[in-house]
């Protein structure tokens, strides 16, 4: 029985065309032998943004739960998200339903025990990364209030899930996603995005 595959285009202006990545797509899937059971098309939309506001990839992700395919392709990894945590959540959830991926440009497929090596190496990585941004701006957090630059907050709000927010908000999530994710009000995450650039020049250690 031949894999089920989906394919995944994005274009970050409308006046562009996703033709050559689907055309390229098709190609690699005719010569694997694997059927494409959908294609999902975002136009007009930045890799930085949030999956919320790619309707196609929450499309995708959607129908990833229902297992309608069995391997996402898409043309280059950057057509995925261009933050590197968000696309580890991307690859996260697909590989936690056991759905592989094939990106063209860097010719990597996780059906194969090379590619499945590659994306366990990517992970570890971006595991390493968040924790190092995490540590960094909790520190400069610390060093901030230090300095008196930070004033009064509510108790709840500790730099952990300061932390969190501003992690959250540079990998394109939404206002809305963060409210749920952290357990704050919008006023408190403005706060807070506010306060980034005080965060950002504090010692890093």
């Amino acid at each position: 029985m031949p894999k089920r595959v989906c394919l995944y285009a994005r274009v970050s202006k409308t006046s562009q065309s996703v033709e050559r990545q689907i055309s390229e797509l098709e190609i690699v899937a005719a010569r694997n032998g694997w059927e494409i059971v959908d294609r999902y098309i975002d136009h007009g939309i930045s890799g930085a943004t949030g999956r919320d506001q790619r309707h196609e990839l929450d499309r995708m992700m959607k129908d990833s739960t229902k297992r309608k395919f069995d391997v996402v392709m898409v043309w280059s990894i950057d057509r995925l998200g261009r933050s590197l945590q968000n696309l580890i959540e991307i690859l996260n959830d697909l590989n936690s339903k056991n759905i592989d991926l094939y990106m063209d440009q860097q010719s990597i497929d996780s059906t194969t025990p090379t590619g499945k090596l590659m994306f366990s190496l990517i992970g570890a990585f971006a595991e390493f990364e968040k924790s190092t941004i995490r540590d960094r701006v909790i520190s400069g957090l610390a060093n901030a209030r230090k300095k008196g630059r930070i004033g009064g907050r509510p108790t709840n709000l500790t730099d952990e899930i300061q932390a969190k927010i501003l992690e959250m908000k540079s990998a394109g999530a939404s206002i809305r996603k963060i409210k749920e994710e952290c357990s704050v009000g919008t006023a408190t995450i403005y706060k807070v995005l506010r306060a980034e650039p005080l965060v950002l020049e504090a010692p890093c250690v």
